[in-house]
């Protein structure tokens, strides 16, 4: 098979078609209409094997991931999901990966009504490049510097357990076969705030998704808002696969620092707090408040049952 077989075979004429694409895959540029009164909302990830993903993960979960972790940028601006450009380099063609690949990675664009409008394939090492384009309403996108002092924090979910997922294969641990099933499910099939982070336009004040860990993207909501905070570390989300670890050491480890959980972080003000539960429920989100923005130039202060604790190792560096 060659390349534009590829191409033709599985990923020409698949998936859905949106009414705002004029022209799509096998032109070198797409064409797509943004509504009017609305900004582009661009994002691009890239997953690379052995630093993203195992060798030996699932095609089908590879497909969705590469396209849930850009969804999650929308998500966390507040955009609606709305075009996907594919770069796909690959050591050989093999049909059989292609078709569970291609498969994944349609499952997720058509649930979130998006399409895959062009890209590229090459050979090499296994890489996969998602550019997301989505839509947001003109000045209404969700940033990280707009967070206030006073302001609560708060998580759309449960945190750590992809973290588990991966120390438990490195680590060998023993765990409740349930518990891994869960914690690998998230690992490889995130899913995506999209709604939640439409909900919270117009109502929160910044946000941000957790991909390098808790602690460190709300370091860049600190950081770009020129504020500090206190979080209680007791009061983070975390599921029963991570509650069944009994060190408490690296339990608090993998919720606030190891990443890929791809929940959102936001900051709301006192006066939209209830609001902002009222309608997140109504979307099936419990949202959690795990602590406050305070006004002291990005000072990051960690409670643990009330007693201040040392930070952890923060977050994932590529270039360290």
């Amino acid at each position: 098979m060659k390349e534009f077989e590829l191409i033709n075979r599985y990923f020409t004429g698949q998936g859905i078609a949106r009414r705002d694409v004029d022209l799509g895959i096998g032109d070198d540029c797409a064409l797509v209409r943004v509504p009017e009164n609305c900004q582009l909302a661009v994002t691009t990830d890239t997953l690379v094997e052995g630093v993203h993903f195992f060798a030996d993960i699932s095609p089908r979960a590879l497909g969705h991931r590469a396209l849930a972790v850009n969804l999650s940028d929308l998500a966390a601006m507040g955009a609606e999901p709305a075009w996907v450009s594919l770069g796909l380099t690959l050591p050989s063609i093999d049909a059989q990966w292609l078709e569970e690949f291609t498969d994944g990675m349609h499952e997720i664009a058509e649930y979130y009504n998006v399409q895959i409008v062009g890209g590229d394939t090459t050979q090499g090492p296994l890489t996969i490049t998602v550019c997301a384009k989505g839509i947001v309403p003109q000045g209404k996108a969700l940033t990280r510097s707009g967070a206030k002092n006073g302001d609560w924090i708060y998580v759309t979910g449960p945190l750590g357990d992809s973290g588990l997922a991966i120390e438990a294969r490195k680590q060998n641990w023993s765990i409740a076969e349930e518990h891994l099933e869960n914690a690998n499910k998230r690992f490889h099939f995130p899913s995506p705030r999209v709604a939640a982070g439409q909900v919270l336009r117009g109502i929160a004040t910044s946000a941000i998704d957790i991909s390098d860990g808790l602690l460190a993207d709300l370091s860049h909501i600190l950081k770009q808002s020129g504020v500090g905070a206190v979080i209680h570390a007791d009061k983070v989300p975390t599921s029963a696969a991570l509650n069944s670890l009994k060190n408490d050491d690296i339990r608090l480890q993998l919720a606030l620092a190891y990443g890929d959980d791809y929940e959102l972080l936001f900051t709301v003000s006192d006066d939209n707090k209830s609001i902002l539960e009222a309608k997140l429920q109504q979307y099936g989100v419990e949202p959690v408040c795990i602590g406050q923005v305070v006004n002291n130039d990005g000072k990051l202060e960690l409670l643990y049952h009330n007693q201040t604790m040392p930070l952890p190792n923060i977050g994932f560096e590529h270039f360290s």
